[in-house]
């Protein structure tokens, strides 16, 4: 059976590589991107090598975005089988001084991928069946300290709890999952980063192809559990 995967923050970076990955293993990808014209470019890259790749518009932080998104799929009989929470920010500056780096941060890195689990999971757990990836950081880790920009490592610890919380609710057959992809050559991650962008979205990948049976509602990096 072919499965269809969306990929939120698909047009560039882990996401386009997530795409990439998925399209060689014979999924139908679909490449969401805040701007549909740089997600077609995108998508237009990936189907050059052969790969089912459309791109669909959908900004995660607005819920509007991402009920049109869902509707419209809906409407041409497309249903998603697996979710990949790929869109993040890094929003720097402190909490207790400067400009508030939260409400960005909270929006896009927490708020998003409920946002499209709230469009998408349900139909998965009526099927009996579903794959949700959220891309998360060991900078949002208790056990790592919370390091990084402060908005974004408590907004990642965030993600990392509503995934437990998603795990629960999603039933059996739909399983929830978070990773981190360690750093990341990416406009992101910077050229200094210390992994290339096929090992950045391997254990994404791993994740979204789990088998039946597969853990649900952990934290993973290079394929083995993480400490939260």
């Amino acid at each position: 059976m072919s499965r269809t995967a969306l990929v939120t923050g698909g047009n560039r970076g882990i996401g386009l590589e997530i795409c990439r990955q998925l399209g060689h293993q014979g999924y139908k990808v679909l490449l969401g991107a805040r701007d549909v014209s740089l997600g077609e470019a995108a998508a237009a890259e990936l189907a050059r090598d052969g790969m089912n790749v459309t791109a669909v518009e959908i900004d995660v932080s607005k819920a509007a975005s991402v009920k049109r998104c869902a509707a419209g799929l809906k409407k041409q009989g497309i249903e998603v089988d697996v979710l990949v929470n790929n869109a993040g920010v890094i929003a720097e500056g402190e909490l207790l001084a400067g400009p508030d780096p939260m409400k960005g941060a909270l929006a896009v890195n927490l708020m998003g991928p409920l946002n499209a689990a709230r469009a998408f999971v349900p139909a998965m757990a009526e099927r009996g069946w579903g794959r949700v990836v959220n891309v998360s950081s060991t900078w949002g880790s208790f056990d790592a300290g919370l390091e990084g920009p402060a908005a974004y490592a408590v907004t990642k610890a965030a993600l990392n709890a509503l995934t437990v919380r998603l795990a629960r609710e999603a039933g059996d057959g739909v399983l929830v999952n978070s990773m981190c992809p360690g750093w990341v050559r990416t406009r992101m991650g910077s050229d200094a980063a210390t992994r290339s962008v096929e090992e950045g979205a391997d254990t994404a990948f791993y994740l979204a192809t789990l088998a039946d049976g597969g853990p649900s509602g952990q934290f993973f990096k290079d394929r083995k559990p993480a400490a939260w």
